[in-house]
């Protein structure tokens, strides 16, 4: 999950791309966009075989929130606080640079040139598909990316792993001028059930 997470944050950040020539280039103004805008926000659906998720997400630079409901988090640029349903606990540790690869989409959207090879995936009906594939043997095969041509905005992507299954990512309700302060990213004990237990794994 933290993999879908993860490409949903840099899938919010291309949002602030503005009309490019080629896939390439988008990526490289995703990298400039995560150094220039203040904060970000939208609302994701995520579908696969094993169901669906709904959230919201929130980026600021290195920082990020995820709120839904099969996992919340919050990232400060130094401490993340995750809460997972199933354990119903709230684990704070001081991510690696290994960690946050899986979760940081600034350190996501940098890796992507040297990770992935990217071509154009087709066009139709006002949008743009960017393939990004891995270099690297993989249990995803390929993801495919659209864009609508008319904002530039991202609005879905398709996760094709080798066995052949699939999940899809929508995001709508972009706010690319979101209000956002330094609490935004850090643990709120109001957003999760009363009780919910604490470990400290720093």
């Amino acid at each position: 999950m933290t993999k879908k997470i993860s490409l949903i944050l840099v899938m919010l950040l291309m949002a602030t791309v503005a009309s490019a020539q080629s896939p390439s280039s988008v990526v490289d103004k995703v990298l400039a966009a995560l150094k220039s805008r203040n904060a970000v926000s939208a609302s994701y659906v995520v579908t696969s075989s094993q169901g669906s998720s709904r959230g919201t997400l929130v980026m600021s630079g290195k920082k990020f929130r995820v709120l839904a409901s099969d996992i919340k988090c919050w990232y400060n640029g130094t401490t993340m606080w995750s809460y997972s349903p199933a354990t119903d606990e709230v684990n704070i540790t001081t991510p690696t640079a290994a960690d946050l690869q899986m979760t940081n989409p600034y350190s996501v959207a940098q890796n992507f040139k040297s990770a992935y090879i990217i071509s154009k995936g087709g066009t139709g009906n006002g949008t743009y598909t960017i393939r990004f594939t891995p270099k690297k043997k993989s249990n995803v095969k390929h993801l495919l990316v659209t864009v609508s041509t008319a904002t530039w905005l991202i609005t879905k992507a398709v996760i094709v792993e080798t066995s052949g299954k699939q999940s899809t990512i929508a995001i709508s309700n972009y706010n690319r001028n979101a209000s956002a302060t330094a609490a935004t990213f850090e643990f709120n004990k109001s957003q999760v059930p009363a009780g919910t237990d604490i470990v400290d794994l720093r």
